[in-house]
């Protein structure tokens, strides 16, 4: 078994090196790749990813275009799935690399999706979860867009948007072969399109609670809150435009 560690990068020159340190002594007993997707960065992340990670374990798609976290984590999931040759056991594990997710939980992540979880998530909401650090507001913003997706998508897990999952490589084939397309959104939202997805394949998921520790991150936040805002809202409306036109044939 290989775990991928699929990780979409911006201008993340200040954090790649603990970010490096953290995952070269994580799960020193597994096999581990690391995939990185490079939106056009202006610093020297690449350069720095060059240097910190064994080249025999480590693959950067530089992106000829800035078009978001959900194109690249789409090309990611693509070139996983190519290189693969256990699609069957292999697992993808996605995180930012800002260093805002706690590595610590990821052995009971890794356990949970051997145990047949086909999509393991922490979550911020589930019981012990939780923010250090992070401004109200973005708390706020977060609570009541999980809340209301929530509700309007019928959805029973707790944490709708973090990047940090861990995925079992036969569930992304799956969604690929169901919509031919793993994820089409670009931007942030591309975490709430993609388990929309695994619902509708019948993945068995589960959440693991984690700290997000706001205050390990070197620079600002990559998310823009009212972009990101705005993109919920029309998936909102596009929801309910397909659910009414529905109701109205049948």
């Amino acid at each position: 078994m290989t775990i991928y560690f699929l990780i979409p990068t911006y201008n993340e020159s200040d954090n790649v090196e603990l970010l490096a340190r953290n995952l070269n002594s994580i799960l020193p007993d597994f096999n581990k790749y690391y995939v990185f997707v490079d939106d056009c960065s202006t610093d020297n992340t690449v350069d720095k990813l060059k240097q910190l990670f064994n080249p025999n374990s480590i693959s950067i798609i530089e992106k000829k275009k800035n078009v978001g976290p959900g194109n690249s984590f789409n090309m990611g999931f693509e070139w996983i799935l190519n290189q693969s040759s256990n699609v069957l056991d292999d697992i993808v594990v996605t995180i930012e690399a800002d260093n805002t997710s706690d590595l610590s939980i990821l052995p009971i992540m890794i356990t949970l999706s051997q145990l047949d979880y086909s999509l393991v998530l922490a979550s911020v909401y589930a019981q012990g979860g939780g923010f250090d650090k992070t401004s109200f507001f973005r708390k706020l913003i977060s609570f009541f867009a999980n809340m209301i997706f929530r509700l309007i998508f019928d959805i029973k897990v707790l944490t709708l948007s973090s990047f940090y999952r861990v995925y079992r490589l036969s569930l992304l084939k799956k969604i690929k072969e169901k919509n031919g397309t793993i994820i089409t959104e670009n931007g942030f939202i591309c975490m709430l399109e993609i388990l929309l997805k695994s619902i509708k394949v019948n993945a068995k998921i589960i959440e693991v609670p984690m700290m997000l520790y706001s205050a390990n991150r070197k620079g600002k936040s990559k998310m823009k809150v009212w972009k990101t805002f705005k993109s919920y809202f029309k998936m909102m409306l596009k929801y309910y435009f397909k659910k009414s036109k529905f109701n109205r044939i049948s």
